[in-house]
């Protein structure tokens, strides 16, 4: 099996589960045993400097916390980018290039000049062995290459169809699809 960590999940119209519809997940670990992720495209109205404190300074807009996943929601999962250059900074955890998480127990004023921006999620996505191959063998998630950008995007909510645009032929159209087809 070929590890899929830093990739993109985008749900499929035909995964209809709630929880991930229209979503884009980022996986920041694939292993033999399960799979970790977290939403990048589901703000909510909460400021991180509100449940955080400095670490409120260093989130990018929208400096809100975002829903991760529905496992464990009253936890907390630190994605941060890098400066260009940075080969290594306290609690920060490589993902896949300037991307990585961060330990929130590390004092944000140790990071300040190695981090451009955080994203703090409430809670994350997660699989069990094998569990994501079914979902995706059975159509329910797209797998993409991320771009640096895409777990800080300004307009989170425009993110799901901008990852399909950019890939072009019919899954760009696969953007414009109706939320719910029977209203269509």
């Amino acid at each position: 099996m070929e590890s899929m960590t830093g990739q993109l999940l985008v749900a499929t119209p035909a995964l209809k589960d709630p929880n991930f519809d229209r979503t884009v997940v980022l996986l920041v670990a694939h292993e033999p045993g399960g799979a970790l992720g977290v939403v990048l495209n589901r703000a909510t109205e909460v400021p991180v400097s509100e449940v955080l404190g400095n670490w409120g300074a260093m989130a990018r807009d929208p400096a809100v916390l975002f829903e991760g996943g529905p496992v464990q929601p009253e936890s907390a999962i630190c994605l941060a980018r890098t400066h260009p250059g940075v080969r290594r900074a306290r609690g920060f955890h490589r993902v896949s290039g300037l991307i990585g998480t961060v330990d929130l127990s590390v004092d944000p004023e140790t990071l300040q000049n190695s981090l451009a921006g955080i994203r703090v999620f409430a809670g994350y996505s997660g699989w069990s062995a094998g569990q994501l191959e079914d979902e995706i063998s059975s159509g329910s998630w797209f797998v993409f290459d991320a771009l640096p950008g895409d777990a800080f995007v300004e307009r989170p909510d425009d993110l799901w169809p901008m990852v399909l645009r950019r890939q072009g032929g019919i899954l760009a159209a696969v953007a414009h699809f109706p939320p719910d087809v029977a209203m269509n």
